[in-house]
Parts: structure tokens; sequence; C-alpha cells
């Protein structure tokens, strides 16, 4: 096996991770040709993962890079952003999502089961924390229902048309 990480823009530490050997798939299958093959570009293969490596060769995924916002030229995790509020709220369902912003870039918006969750609470166990700025959400929408999947893990997919609706509401 073969691996590279390339600079993510906004990501002081580390990248994306690529990997290529003889046990990596040779493509995707194209989804508007079933049977056609979409073949890796020079055979790596893109994990989405953005990951840090240290000497040894060991690597500490930071999370996915669908599961983070770009905002005001900085990539900010979602996970860390539900992580937050988990700490806040740890017997809760907490799910982060982004929306375009034509000022910042992207903005994150934040569902929670929590009653009483909100922006004060949130800024305060960031400072806490020493985090940055960027992690507050831009709305918390508090109280709601977060569609889950049948293996339990949060359906972002939906989660994000459900936020379209309110947001044509």
């Amino acid at each position: 096996m073969s691996s590279r990480i390339d600079p993510v823009e906004g990501i002081a530490e580390g990248g994306r991770l690529f990997l290529r050997g003889p046990n990596v798939m040779k493509g995707y299958i194209d989804s508007q040709s079933p049977g056609k093959i979409i073949p890796l570009t020079d055979d790596w293969h893109d994990t989405g993962d953005i990951v840090t490596m240290n000497n040894e060769g060991f690597i500490t995924i930071a999370g996915r890079a669908k599961r983070f916002a770009k905002i005001a030229g900085e990539m900010v995790s979602l996970t860390l952003v539900e992580g937050i509020a988990a700490s806040l709220y740890p017997e809760l369902l907490h799910a982060a999502i982004t929306r375009k912003c034509t000022r910042k870039g992207e903005q994150i918006l934040l569902f929670s089961e929590a009653e009483q969750i909100d922006r004060t609470g949130f800024i305060k166990k960031i400072k806490e924390q020493r985090y940055s700025e960027l992690l507050i959400p831009s709305h918390i929408y508090a109280n709601s229902k977060i569609p889950v999947l049948p293996s339990g893990k949060i359906d972002y997919v939906h989660l994000e048309q459900l936020q379209q609706a309110i947001d044509n509401q």
C-alpha cells in the first residue's frame, strides 16, 4: 500500500488521505450507467478522510471531508460542533449541517433534541474549552426530532432536506 496526504485549504495540520495498492478497488460504479466503472485517477483512491500521519506512519483521522464546513477560509469540524453540544447534553442527539453563506462561504446549523440549548451556553462551553469561535452555529434548532437511519446513525441527507424546507417557508 502507498499513501499520500494532499493539503486541504483551511486545514493547518494534515490533509486528505489517498491510498494506492493491489487491494484498492479499481474505480467507482457509474450511477448513470450501471455496470460501467469510472476508473480512479492515477490509481489513487480518495478516502474522503481528513487525517494526520506521525513519523512512524500512524494515521489519526480528524473526520470526513464532507463533515467539515468552510467558514471564512477555515475548515471547521461539524463532528466537533456535535461533540460540544453532546458535552452540554450527553444523553440527547445533536446534528450539525451546513448551508451556503454569501459572507463567509458556509454557516453551521445545529439541530438538537435538547429543549433548552442555546447559543449562549454553546459560546460559554467553547470559551471554556478555548476552541475557535468559528465553531459557534449560526442557528440552533432546539427540541428537534433528528432523523436516524435503521443503523442508528444520523440521517444527514434527510436532515438537510428538512433544513431546506425550513428555509423555503
